[in-house]
């Protein structure tokens, strides 16, 4: 199948329809749903919270499986070849992941909270919030952004391919940029915690959805077609839910620290507009595909929060300002990268008008 009919196949207003439409609304209800939840069940939260491996929450893992696995079942591997014509919006998400995004991210720590902001924060804690976000940055989304690429048409093979390439990089390049943007001779990742989440967000959802796929289509392209389109609401749900276990694990935060919390959004915010815009724009000046462009762009930005709230903990303690800082991140992922999508699906036309 060609970048065209894929696009076009990915562009059908019914494909994810009533929830897609109103997609902001919901998300806004869940983050107020999650931190009242957070406030008056916070036993039930502490148990849900309590179950994971290696620092990856299983509640949340599943809830990640339910999102992309559909999606994950509309590849057919035998068609990833095609990722050779992609080389350029591969090289510019590379260039913004591995050699922008930390080290636009410790200068933006170093100009608000070091300087800007210092004078309302804990001055105990200013290396560690700047801690927190460097190693925010450092490490690419694996999970979240194939809803991102599936909300903005992206090219499914290219998401799956850029993914899996940010995590052989991490394996090897994570540590070494920590540990250079922090000063730092020796930084001990969490291996356990980066080795569950490739295997939990990448290896077992593809290997799920691979036999799926075949089972359909055993049974028929019409199978396959209803029950790919049945599952579709599922994912958009399940993203839902999982806003609800994030902020409702994350609501004494918020209600205790607002003000922190806000200070600390600020970089966070400004590298993500920042560095899913210049992979856009690089995207766009190398003519590549919109299909592309969007997933680049999107990859380019967000950020594998579960490995940094984990390495953020094992360095500096779970009470620490880099641990916060981590976790600012997490509870401003979702809106923001919708907001991302919003932009990337509302400019198509300017972008293809050059």
């Amino acid at each position: 199948m060609s970048t065209a009919q894929r696009t076009a196949g990915a562009s059908q207003p019914s494909a994810i329809g009533f929830f897609e439409r109103y997609l902001t609304v919901w998300v806004a209800l869940c983050i107020v749903a999650g931190i009242l939840l957070g406030q008056w069940l916070p036993a039930a939260f502490h148990t849900i919270g309590a179950m994971e491996i290696a620092q990856v929450n299983l509640p949340v893992g599943i809830l990640i499986w339910i999102m992309i696995i559909p999606m994950l079942i509309k590849i057919d591997f035998g068609a990833m070849g095609q990722v050779a014509g992609h080389w350029r919006g591969i090289g510019v998400t590379l260039f913004v992941n591995w050699l922008v995004k930390p080290f636009s991210m410790a200068l933006l720590g170093w100009i608000f909270v070091r300087h800007l902001f210092a004078g309302w924060l804990p001055a105990d804690q200013l290396d560690s919030y700047i801690a927190g976000l460097i190693l925010l940055a450092a490490a690419p989304c694996t999970a979240m952004v194939f809803v991102w690429s599936q909300l903005c048409k992206g090219d499914p093979y290219f998401t799956l391919s850029q993914v899996a390439l940010n995590d052989a990089i991490m394996v090897v390049a994570f540590a070494p940029v920590v540990a250079l943007l922090l000063g730092l001779s020796s930084i001990t990742v969490p291996w356990d915690t980066l080795m569950t989440s490739v295997a939990l967000y990448i290896v077992v959802p593809v290997l799920i959805a691979q036999v799926i796929r075949k089972v359909l289509l055993v049974r028929g392209d019409a199978t396959y077609k209803r029950v790919v389109g049945a599952l579709g609401p599922y994912s958009i749900t399940a993203l839902l839910a999982t806003l609800v276990l994030l902020f409702g694990f994350q609501g004494n935060a918020i209600v205790e620290q607002p003000l922190i919390i806000l200070l600390l959004a600020v970089p966070i915010l400004i590298q993500v507009l920042l560095n899913s815009g210049l992979a856009y724009l690089l995207n766009r000046k190398l003519g590549v595909a919109h299909c592309v462009a969007g997933p680049s762009a999107l990859i380019g930005a967000s950020n594998f929060f579960e490995l940094a709230v984990a390495t953020a903990i094992s360095l500096f303690g779970f009470q620490s300002g880099a641990a916060l800082a981590t976790v600012v991140g997490v509870l401003i992922e979702v809106p923001v990268m919708l907001f991302v999508v919003g932009v990337v699906n509302r400019s198509q036309h300017w972008y293809e008008s050059h």
